[in-house]
């Protein structure tokens, strides 16, 4: 509440800083871009192949026009090299590929995807980064849970991507964008036509509006609301990996406060010692018991049919060990090399549902080498950034910021998404891998670093947007 004196003393009242239209507009475009990316196959769903391309391709363009008008300060020393070597790796395959019209499509997506990011991150601040990705999510979970009351509350029944009826019996109910199941407590897909994605996407929210309530973010009623909105969206979509990957998430929180509460170097290397055997014995179950594990969750020991999939892919992959078949993430089912060699519940598989046996077989143990490599940086990187105190001089008590948070959870995600999915690799999974690996070596301390200096240089960052 603001309060006026007479005290000849005391300055005069002044108006708050205000941010620039400019930089409330760039912000806008990047929670845009960020929708974008988690939106998925959304775009597809709704507007084909051909408006999807025409989003990719023009909304990176747009961004590459504002990074060159802007040109935010970067270190170009401290970029996610190996990130990047993966891509230059992708890139050479156009040399040996099987399938030179799929690898240059998703080649495009790849490099629009990652400059997209890498863009996003350098024209915003850590705190403004999750804040507009807390926006980008109310958007698509709002969006998705108003699609599905539309479905059934007004097309009344499934309806087909293209906003298409169906004209009779369909066989392989995985062809819906929508399956009208809202109210009868079946499985929902959302905007994605899927009910897996919409599950990560539902619990990188939690993650996210938990984070924002933690930083006493403003209009926290609101924040509680949307965690909700993202709980039940997580619960109705039902997926057994997700669920798995949330256990993870919430083991990962608890070995980072545990982690910040260690006073010694001998404290920390006996929690490291635990977590080490708790991630064996973890891994352990998964393996052997995964069977108990999975009925557990109602659904089948073999991940509904993967083990069938990872077994042809290898089939193949171990054909061309060393390079690879040649890059295409997504495959592009309509390619001779991928039109009706796996089929799944009457549609051709996009992806090998492992992240790691899809890499081997498109870019062999040269791929997986440069993929192993960027998820342990990515993954070293943001565990330290959130265990370690602030500290940049000799004072040894600055607070943790939940803000450090977001990294490592998000890469736990990730990592326990790539074991059944491939989408680590695409799309927003891709698109945050790069964002925040880059952020992070762009700024390893929040507030410091020519990034997040910029608004501070330029007017002063406002309250609110430090929030």
């Amino acid at each position: 509440m603001p309060v006026h004196t007479n005290h000849p003393v005391a300055a005069p009242p002044s108006a708050p800083i205000r941010e620039k239209t400019g930089q409330l507009l760039l912000r806008g475009w990047c929670v845009f871009v960020m929708a974008a990316a988690l939106g998925g196959t959304s775009w597809l769903m709704a507007v084909g192949v051909t408006g999807a391309g025409i989003v990719a391709v023009g909304s990176t363009l747009v961004s590459l026009a504002l990074w060159v008008r802007l040109r935010p300060e970067v270190q170009w020393r401290r970029l996610p090299w190996f990130a990047l070597l993966y891509v230059a790796w992708a890139v050479a395959s156009l040399t040996w590929t099987a399938y030179p019209d799929a690898t240059m499509l998703t080649l495009v997506l790849l490099l629009s995807t990652t400059a997209q990011a890498m863009f996003v991150g350098s024209v915003l601040t850590w705190r403004e980064i999750v804040r507009a990705m807390a926006s980008a999510l109310k958007w698509i979970l709002g969006l998705s849970i108003a699609f599905e009351l539309w479905v059934a509350l007004v097309w009344g029944g499934p309806i087909l991507p293209g906003f298409e009826r169906p004209s009779g019996h369909v066989e392989f109910a995985v062809v819906f964008w929508s399956r009208d199941h809202l109210f009868d407590g079946d499985r929902i897909q959302g905007l994605f036509g899927d009910a897996n994605s919409l599950a990560y996407v539902s619990l990188l929210a939690m993650i996210v509006f938990a984070v924002r309530y933690a930083s006493r973010a403003h209009r926290r009623g609101t924040l509680i609301a949307w965690f909700a909105l993202a709980a039940f969206l997580f619960w109705r979509a039902s997926s057994a990996t997700a669920t798995l990957a949330a256990v993870g998430v919430l083991l990962v929180f608890a070995a980072i406060v545990l982690m910040r509460g260690a006073q010694t170097p001998r404290e920390r290397a006996r929690w490291y010692a635990l977590f080490s055997t708790v991630g064996v014995l973890f891994i352990g179950v998964l393996f052997w018991g995964r069977q108990w594990v999975f009925s557990l969750l109602d659904r089948s020991s073999d991940l509904s049919g993967r083990e069938r999939i990872w077994g042809e892919v290898w089939e193949r992959a171990v054909q061309h060990p060393l390079h690879g078949w040649g890059f295409s993430t997504p495959w592009v089912p309509t390619d001779p090399q991928f039109d009706g060699w796996i089929v799944d519940q009457g549609e051709t598989v996009m992806q090998a549902h492992n992240m790691w046996v899809d890499i081997f077989f498109q870019l062999g143990a040269v791929g997986v080498f440069c993929t192993a490599l960027t998820t342990l940086a990515f993954t070293w990187r943001s565990w330290f950034f959130a265990v370690d105190r602030p500290r940049w001089d000799l004072v040894a008590t600055r607070p943790y910021s939940p803000v450090t948070l977001v990294s490592a959870l998000t890469a736990t995600v990730l990592l326990v998404q790539g074991l059944s999915e491939s989408s680590p690799l695409m799309g927003w999974g891709w698109f945050f891998l790069i964002l925040l690996a880059f952020k992070i070596k762009q700024a390893p301390l929040i507030g410091r670093g020519p990034t997040e200096q910029r608004l501070v240089a330029e007017q002063g960052e406002p309250a609110a947007a430090a929030r």
